[in-house]
């Protein structure tokens, strides 16, 4: 027979296995508290976050369906910009370096010369 626990029951099952709180959290939760983050410029947006979001929304009719596919493609669509924009600005700087490094010539370093003391010996 399986017995069902109650709310102090798995208090004390949180308190007193740490980890497991992690995994039993929701991935709602997470994906929550991570999108705050982002919006907080802590961390960096995840589209997997917003995915989960937009998905909970639609399963609890926060948001209709094609509101819900709207939303995700403008994140999508905004991701796509952002990692374009990256790219861009990677061959920018690639560009510049390799601009430079031709007006520039590097100049091979020069050996020491050991000085010879009269009488043949070195310092």
């Amino acid at each position: 027979m399986v017995s069902e626990l109650g709310g102090s029951q798995i208090s004390t099952l949180l308190e007193t296995l740490p980890g497991i709180a992690n995994v039993l959290r929701s991935p709602v939760a997470d994906a929550l508290g991570n999108v705050i983050r982002a919006a907080a410029r802590l961390t960096e947006f995840s589209v997997a976050d917003a995915d989960e979001l937009i998905k909970y929304a639609t399963r609890r009719n926060l948001l209709g369906q094609e509101e819900g596919d709207r939303l995700l493609g403008e994140v999508h669509a905004a991701e796509q910009r952002r990692a374009d924009k990256a790219a861009e600005r990677e061959r920018a700087l690639r560009a510049k370096a390799r601009a430079k490094g031709k007006t520039v010539r590097r100049v091979k370093a020069v050996k020491k010369v050991r000085k010879v003391a009269k009488g043949g010996r070195r310092r």
